[in-house]
């Protein structure tokens, strides 16, 4: 493992709690291999545009980008795929929002969902093509969805299908749960999870 990807997408910053359970696996998985790059892509302050007409123009027509503009928005959603080919570890912070995920973390699986880069269509069906990663999703909410009302969860579902429909399969949870039940609750919780951050690299970095 060489490199991580670290992205984060709560407009909460240091007080997010998926925030704070994942920069302690990264900061973990640094200590344990200290030659690991980091790349950041904190989504929460710095928000990808959601796509228009004009990103359909530039990664889907066959003539390509035809304005400035255009070559713009093709060029940040390579880059971004860039970042996401690159990294051998992916690390995502996540806060549930009506039960969903953000929009600005939609808005960066928008921007990295891209035909012939990240995924391709033949006679078998969809492929994934970013494979051979190690995916940490870091996934809080106010509520408990881990039993009984798991059915009303349509964070994780949502985050494993387009994880795999890009190809990668090799995905561990870290849940943050019931973080709004009270400041107890969420000191608990928050504690478990950092935890599970802790054995969790410790397996990765064992392997």
């Amino acid at each position: 493992m060489s490199g991580i990807l670290y992205v984060t997408s709560s407009a909460r910053g240091s007080a997010s709690y998926s925030n704070q359970v994942a920069a302690r696996v990264v900061d973990e998985l640094r200590r344990a291999i200290p030659q690991m790059t980091l790349t950041v892509r904190d989504l929460g302050q710095d928000p990808l545009p959601h796509i228009d007409g004009d990103f359909v123009a530039a990664t889907l027509s066959a003539d390509g980008p035809s304005t400035q503009a255009q070559r713009a928005i093709l060029a940040r959603s390579d880059a971004l795929v860039d970042e996401l080919l690159a990294a051998d570890v992916i690390v995502i912070a996540t806060p549930m929002i009506n039960f969903g995920v953000s929009t600005a973390l939609k808005s960066w699986f928008d921007h990295i969902a891209r035909a012939g880069r990240t995924f391709s269509y033949g006679e078998g069906g969809p492929k994934g093509l970013v494979a051979g990663k190690r995916v940490i999703v870091v996934a809080a909410s106010g509520g408990n969805y881990s039993g009984e009302n798991a059915a009303f969860d349509f964070q994780l579902p949502w985050l494993r299908h387009m994880l795999a429909f890009l190809g990668m399969t090799d995905v561990e949870i870290i849940r943050v749960e019931g973080t709004a039940h009270g400041a107890d609750a969420a000191a608990k919780a928050l504690e478990h999870a950092k935890g599970q951050a802790g054995d969790l690299v410790a397996g990765l970095a064992a392997a």
